[in-house]
């Protein structure tokens, strides 16, 4: 503790300690005990508690008082608790016979404050952090604390039942660990005394008739085996695997919602990589017994498990595959095509009965389907998806959800009706397609699906979301078509596809729905971005109204809509603009006319996404080369830049500085400065006459003036990057061993200027009326002095006070108890930092 700290701290905890003082908010007091948390933890010694007697009196204090408001004394019990984390200062508290008198029977747990969840909660937390000894351990067994800990499992209060089971794991974990100095057996007499009480007390719960008790002790079994991987485990585990596994026999149990995580947690845990049978049986019975809601979280934990049996993975897969093939099954009668399983793990009617149940139907359906995306994500699945039978079920799902299917068995119509339009089960049925759309095993329905998908696309039905997520799948399968091999009956196929794509997307662009024109152009921008180098694509795409409609949405109402049609257009243009050979000619699709409308849409726009759509766009064409020569290039950012400079988005301010970057990256490579656009020069280059066309061109294109008025941005992140880009400028212009020597700034010509540009800067945000004061003026497009200035200005400097936080000054304990001090009275007005 500095010495600054130590002489405020005794004002701090007399104000804490006053009845007559307001409350102080629950966040000052959450900093303070944080503080303490890191004064005690890497120091035992009693010297904080002897050296600031002041802490003791605050508990003496609050301990005093007939009726202390709630925070104070949760404050209070938490502190003490932080403070009796070591040994030594634990014995010293006893000594003052504090503890007792705060986690004993005599103190608040037997009061009326004990009614506010606050008060719980800081004994609790305060118990947690004190026992990290052996004497803190026997002090609360033996003060009667293990069973108000085990009655607050149970609080109203879901963060003092949390808080409760935590503290018990931890109390057992360190029970074992630190008094335990052989292997355990399941014998109750081989376990530390401490460690006994919460083993008897977890076994007796589970055999409980309560089914509170229960589900407190799976949940703290729970918590155990996620967060302990200890060999002693093993032996909990073995007492209590019979009573887990009649949880799954009995349909009276309440608690079989808990085992899934219980298993799937014992199932990570290395100690069992090893273990016979028993414990992957109890699995393998927890797979059939549990209903397949409760199920499916586990079977799809298992499948990601390494080290999980292949016969329990397979079985895991069927568990979630059930739902799809009782889809498939019920979509036909007789059966057209076989379904998904040739065997069920549990009872099929039960999952019959559950998508017949319009209650139940949707929910099983989007929980399966959220599992499987989840499958198809894995790099290395270690089981066989059967792709086709899944793609084919899945497109039933979406027939059966937009009413396109009408199934003859009994079964089949049931769930017809209970999902037409369901929208979550269409988004999630699109995702799973989407993913599904990178296995290369479903060729044979291709024609099949676009059916399903166009559909979707066309039907007035479909919700916007969904039409979003129908875009999306589309685009993904629009690629996939594009990898097969092309032969002419597969060409015509996908020619006929994507006709009719942009026939839908022609409608929907016209859409009075402005998150359907939305979605259509973020559709359209996903397409030109993967397919425009495939021929088939490119005419259709420019033989539509597409591109005529994309434009017009330039003046849409939205700016939404504006925004994306911003980056639409800058994608079309790399075909019908700047591609080398565009098939089409005439005036449509002009570059000086897409640049103007561009460049408009940045100078007058009300709204900011629109802007930065537009600065978005020039960048990337930039960066692509689609501007044309260096020349062009110079001329086209310059009047970028100057448009940008004022805008008063500051995220349009930043594009405009990734465009200059990009401008100067070009420029370095092109005149062999270096290979890599930021990396030093070698010395010889210094001064040559590439440096000097390099600098006439930046020069020209006015880039330094808005470099280095950025600096001085009021938004930081755009300083940020101003001062990065300069930096990576001088190490092209300066290696570091020839900088200029900023003492003899004042002997060149430009010295004045270039020392008055240096102090404005200096000023940061502050700085006023840039870049001119008093007449002294800079000339940014001057060569020499910009060169001067590179060498001269400390540009490291700069950056590294651009990169402070906010608050480097204010965040620190001295200002956290000037504030609570402030806050209290001593300070008029409470004038507080509130970092």
């Amino acid at each position: 503790m500095t010495r600054e700290c130590a002489v405020l701290l005794p004002g701090v905890c007399a104000a804490l300690a006053d009845p007559r003082q307001p409350g102080l908010d629950d966040t000052c007091l959450e900093k303070l005990l944080d503080w303490f948390r890191s004064l005690t933890w890497f120091d035992p010694t009693v010297e904080l508690v002897q050296n600031n007697p002041c802490l003791t009196e605050l508990i003496t204090s609050v301990l005093a008082l007939p009726e202390p408001s709630p925070s104070i004394l949760s404050f209070t019990l938490q502190l003490a608790g932080i403070l009796a984390s070591s040994e030594l200062r634990f014995q010293h508290l006893q000594q003052e016979q504090l503890l007792g008198r705060l986690f004993g029977p005599e103190g608040p747990r037997g009061g009326a404050l004990w009614e506010d969840a606050s008060v719980r909660s800081g004994w609790v937390r305060g118990v947690h952090s004190m026992v990290h000894h052996q004497p803190a351990l026997h002090f609360l067994c033996s003060e009667g604390g293990m069973d108000m800990i085990f009655a607050l499992q149970g609080d109203p209060s879901l963060f003092v039942a949390s808080a409760a089971s935590q503290l018990l794991v931890h109390m057992l974990t360190f029970s074992i660990e630190s008094e335990s100095s052989k292997p355990l057996s399941t014998k109750d007499c081989e376990w530390p005394a401490c460690a006994q009480v919460i083993k008897r007390h977890i076994e007796d719960s589970l055999q409980s008739s309560s089914a509170s008790h229960i589900e407190q002790s799976l949940k703290l079994l729970t918590s155990l085996f996620s967060s302990c991987y200890a060999a002693w485990t093993e032996a909990l585990w073995l007492d209590i695997a019979k009573q887990i596994e009649s949880f799954l026999m009995e349909e009276t149990v309440q608690a079989q919602h808990l085992l899934a995580n219980l298993l799937l947690n014992v199932a990570r845990s290395p100690v069992f990589c090893d273990t016979e049978g028993s414990f992957w049986a109890l699995v393998t019975s927890a797979l059939e017994h549990l209903t397949p809601v409760q199920a499916g979280p586990l079977a799809v934990g298992l499948l990601r498990l390494c080290k999980c049996p292949q016969d329990v993975r397979i079985q895991a897969l069927t568990v979630l595959l059930q739902p799809m093939d009782c889809i498939l099954r019920a979509a036909s009668q007789p059966l057209e095509y076989a379904g998904l399983l040739d065997e069920s793990v549990s009872d099929p009617i039960t999952v019959e009965s559950l998508l017949s149940s319009k209650t139940s139907c949707a929910g099983l359906l989007c929980q399966t389907l959220a599992h499987l995306e989840k499958l198809l994500s894995l790099k290395h699945l270690r089981v066989d998806l059967p792709y086709v039978s899944l793609l084919r079920s899945l497109m039933t799902i979406l027939q059966f959800c937009n009413g396109f299917l009408s199934p003859t068995s009994p079964l089949g119509s049931t769930i017809s009706r209970n999902l037409i339009n369901c929208f979550r089960v269409q988004k999630s049925a699109l995702d799973v397609l989407a993913a599904l759309s990178e296995k290369k095993s479903c060729d044979t329905l291709i024609g099949s699906l676009f059916d399903v998908l166009l559909a979707y696309l066309e039907s007035p039905n479909t919700s916007p979301t969904v039409l979003k997520k129908a875009f999306q799948a589309t685009s993904k399968w629009l690629v996939h078509l594009q990898e097969l091999s092309c032969s002419s009956s597969q060409c015509q196929q996908t020619e006929k596809i994507l006709e009719d794509v942009f026939v839908v997307l022609q409608k929907r662009l016209c859409s009075p729905c402005w998150e359907v024109r939305d979605s259509s152009l973020e559709f359209l921008t996903a397409m030109i971005k993967c397919l425009r180098d495939q021929h088939e694509f490119r005419q259709c795409l420019l033989s539509s109204e597409v591109p005529r409609l994309t434009e017009n949405l330039l003046e849409d109402p939205e700016s939404y809509v504006r925004a994306s049609a911003v980056t639409a257009v800058g994608h079309l243009a790399c075909i019908t603009c700047f591609a080398p050979a565009s098939p089409v000619a005439g005036n449509q699709y002009n570059k000086e006319n897409t640049v103007a409308k561009l460049q408009e849409i940045l100078s007058t726009d009300s709204e900011g996404f629109p802007r930065r759509a537009v600065i978005s766009t020039f960048t990337k064409w930039l960066r692509e080369g689609c501007i044309g020569q260096l020349e062009d290039a110079e001329q086209f950012v310059s009047r970028v830049i100057q448009t940008v400079e004022h805008d008063l988005d500051w995220e349009v301010r930043l594009g405009g500085l990734e465009l200059v970057e990009v401008l100067c990256s070009q420029a370095i490579c092109q005149r062999g400065l270096s290979e890599c656009p930021y990396a030093p020069a070698p010395s010889a280059v210094t001064g040559s006459t590439h440096q000097q066309e390099l600098l006439q061109v930046f020069c020209r294109a006015k880039l330094f003036g808005f470099l280095f008025r950025s600096l001085c941005d009021c938004d930081k992140p755009v300083g940020q990057r101003a001062c990065d880009i300069l930096i990576g400028l001088r190490g092209n212009f300066y290696p570091m061993s020839t900088l200029e020597n900023p003492r003899e700034l004042e002997d060149s010509p430009a010295g004045c200027s270039i020392a008055w540009l240096q102090r404005t800067l200096r000023q940061g945000s502050l700085a006023q009326n840039f870049p001119t004061d008093g007449g002294i003026g800079v000339d940014f497009q001057d060569p020499e002095s910009m060169m001067v200035a590179l060498g001269a200005i400390d540009l490291l400097e700069l950056h590294d006070e651009l990169n402070k936080s906010s608050d480097h000054v204010e965040e620190s304990p001295q200002s956290l108890l000037q504030d609570i001090l402030a806050t209290v009275g001593t300070i008029e007005d409470n004038e507080v930092d509130c970092y």
